[in-house]
């Protein structure tokens, strides 16, 4: 590794955290790449076995929100780092092969005027605990220095993902299970109550969910708080395949729309 790139990427983590009189953590770390990669924002999710992941912290509300996007969806680029295990660098969100291969999250990012994310898994060996994703307004390629520069800040959250001083230890499952929280267990536990609903897998069911959240314009989030408290079920439609759902909240919604 270039040491003097090293220093330079954990001088910018320490700066941020002194601003804050604190030491450095995950958020300082992405934090201080979004702002190295001139990025609208950077965020840090988090998996089990590079399999399910979560959003666990962002640099600002737009990489936030751009996180649940993905996670509502269920593509780009970050699940597919994640898959294979890679960067992902889509460095044109508008143009046909992204369209293709994430036709909604492209949707989605360009309106909201992201031109390009990029996308790197983050583990030790086969191991991975998540993936770190940067976007960016404009369109085209990181320049060489700042993939680069991306790269070590990749390392840096791992490092800083295996710190004591971010209240986990040095196992890998301990690291992710303290990141999966309360709120996140909810969309789990709305997954189970779907799929025994309606006596379908837990892969369908968490598809179903997602595919309401997109038509409804809800987050992956609200939906599964929804169907906790009652007020959204999802029913086996006899007719045609599929489900159709009943929620009386969003169907007056929708009736005065």
């Amino acid at each position: 590794m270039d040491l003097d790139r090293s220093a330079r990427v954990w001088g910018s983590i320490r700066s941020s955290a002194r601003a804050e009189s604190t030491p450095p953590t995950l958020r300082h770390a992405v934090r201080a790449c979004a702002e190295a990669l001139s990025a609208v924002g950077a965020g840090f999710a988090m998996t089990r076995d590079g399999g399910t992941w979560e959003p666990l912290l962002a640099s600002g509300p737009e990489a936030t929100e751009l996180d649940e996007v993905q996670f509502t969806l269920g593509e780009g680029p970050s699940s597919e780092a994640l898959r294979r295990g890679v960067p992902v660098l889509a460095s044109d969100l508008a143009g046909l092969g992204a369209g293709r291969r994430w036709p909604a999250f492209t949707a989605a990012a360009t309106e909201r005027g992201i031109g390009a994310a990029f996308a790197f898994p983050i583990g030790v060996g086969a191991a991975r605990i998540g993936v770190l994703t940067v976007y960016r307004r404009e369109r085209g390629p990181l320049p060489g220095e700042l993939l680069q520069d991306a790269l070590v800040y990749a390392d840096a959250v791992l490092v800083l993902a295996l710190d004591d001083r971010v209240g986990a230890g040095t196992d890998l499952e301990q690291v992710v299970s303290a990141a999966f929280s309360a709120r996140r267990a909810e969309v789990h536990q709305a997954t189970g109550a779907v799929a025994a609903q309606l006596g379908i897998s837990v892969t369908d069911a968490l598809a179903r969910l997602r595919a309401h959240a997109y038509s409804t314009g809800l987050s992956l989030q609200e939906v599964a708080g929804a169907v906790m408290a009652g007020e959204l079920r999802f029913e086996i439609d006899h007719t045609t395949p599929g489900t159709k759902e009943t929620d009386s909240q969003h169907a007056d919604q929708q009736e005065d729309s």
